[in-house]
């Protein structure tokens, strides 16, 4: 039996960093894991798609050779060497996450972790004592119901990021950031592609104006997008998978190769012995207060187990409140409707704050500034000019509520606009802030112009 003040339950982005800062804070520190540190992020999501997102932005940019005056006879692409590298790249992240494991002096417990009690984890028969517990377990790939995933003519993001080859066809069922990413990635590489949404739009959960851009820039890839659909069936057979999907009354049925499935995730609460303790689970999510702490005393849960926003970063930032406050300290709590989203397709997508309509619903008097990246400079000399920033704001005191923007590098741009909006700042802040010449974030500056009816460059 090993004795700590905090255990870790989950080593990926929430778990490790949660553990370094309870580390870093004098607590002695051990992370359970039960397969590899880093979790799905650094595993089998975040990093080694981005790896891949990257071979297929070289790829389209070599497909556009004319516009930069050079060609190929014979241009031959690889995918089972982009794959290979995705690979190396997560496990290169993944050994500096136990570099820093070493470095912070914390324990690392390879197995299944469970409570025994609100200070007991057993991990592989052996019962470890702690003075705080974080659950930071995760989440996987979502499955529809009376579907059986093989992984082979099946798949979920972990079985995509297998595949060594392309495959000839593929339908994405789910329109999410995992399904339009993948579906960009294969496409790229010369898969026939189609994507089924249930919902009206792709990336249900951004702007409408956003979710309508992304769709016709696909559309203008020769990416099939089917929204509205209901999947009715799917069945594999020799020659692949067929899937059965209705709309408006009507039903088609679509043939493939394979099938990604991709319509969301479900917590990992199960098997962790939270109902023995007395954790509170709501629909299979672990609840928690704005100091990550349970309804138990001393049990923590944090990262996409929690249900609040299924993002890496949000995961590390609850992390690090966690651990503060089991420390003492004084914590900030996390505004969710506050932090960035990124969807990482040609165009990218990346938004922070109350949609438009959000806004409406919740009795804003809106404004609203939207100035596209065509006539910038700097994305007319990068010959990728497609998309836009738009702004919302409330009329009284201009306070900025919302940034969306689709179009070249646009996750990189958000992180100004997302302290922005943490800041409470106004519209003439935003706009009077200089911003540099020639660069794509100019359009923000611009759509603040625009908002305030004072536009400069349109």
């Amino acid at each position: 039996m090993s004795n700590y003040d905090t255990i870790v339950i989950g080593g990926g982005p929430g778990g490790y960093v949660a553990a370094i800062r309870a580390s870093q804070l004098g607590q002695q520190t051990a992370v359970v894991e039960k397969e590899h540190l880093g979790g799905v992020c650094l595993n089998w999501g975040c990093i080694p798609t981005k790896s891949l997102l990257r071979n297929a932005e070289i790829i389209n940019l070599l497909k556009e050779g004319k516009t930069f005056g050079f060609n190929f006879d014979n241009l031959s692409v690889d995918y089972s060497v982009a794959q290979k590298r995705s690979r190396q790249v997560s496990q290169r992240l993944v050994k500096g996450v136990g570099f820093l494991m070493k470095k912070n002096n914390i324990d690392v417990l390879e197995g299944m972790g469970r409570l025994r009690s609100k200070t007991e984890v057993a991990v592989n028969g052996e019962v470890h004592t702690a003075k705080n517990i974080i659950i930071a377990t995760g989440s996987r790939a979502r499955a529809i119901p009376g579907v059986e995933i093989d992984g082979d003519k099946l798949l979920t993001y972990r079985h995509a990021l297998e595949l060594k080859e392309v495959p000839a066809s593929l339908i994405v069922v789910g329109a999410g950031a995992i399904g339009m990413e993948f579906a960009h990635i294969f496409h790229s590489y010369g898969t026939d592609v189609t994507v089924v949404e249930m919902l009206p739009a792709v990336l249900p959960a951004e702007d409408e104006d956003i979710s309508q851009e992304l769709e016709k820039q696909f559309a203008r890839a020769k990416i099939k997008v089917k929204t509205g659909a209901k999947v009715d069936k799917v069945e594999t057979n020799a020659g692949g998978v067929t899937i059965s999907v209705s709309k408006n009354g009507e039903t088609e049925t679509l043939q493939a190769e394979k099938a990604l499935i991709a319509i969301g995730i479900a917590p990992n609460s199960e098997n962790l012995g939270l109902e023995e303790v007395g954790v509170k689970v709501e629909r299979s999510y672990i609840q928690i207060d704005d100091k990550m702490q349970t309804n138990v005393p001393g049990i923590y849960a944090i990262g996409d187990v929690t249900g609040k926003l299924a993002l890496a970063h949000v995961a590390s930032a609850q992390g690090l409140v966690a651990a503060e406050a089991i420390a003492g300290h004084k914590t900030r709590p996390l505004d969710y409707r506050k932090l960035p989203r990124c969807t990482y397709t040609h165009p990218e997508v990346a938004s922070v704050g109350l949609t438009e309509a959000q806004a409406r619903e919740q009795g804003y008097d809106v404004k609203v500034g939207i100035f596209p990246f065509q006539p910038n400079g700097k994305a007319l000399g990068l010959a990728d000019n497609v998309g836009f920033v738009k702004i919302i704001s409330e009329h009284k005191y201009h306070e900025v509520l919302g940034v969306f923007m689709i179009g070249p590098h646009v996750t990189e741009l958000l992180a100004g606009p997302t302290g922005m909006i943490g800041l409470e700042s106004t519209l003439e802040e935003l706009a009077h802030t200089i911003h540099p010449h020639p660069t794509l974030s100019e359009v923000i500056m611009e759509a603040a112009h625009v908002a305030l009816g004072q536009a400069i460059h349109i």
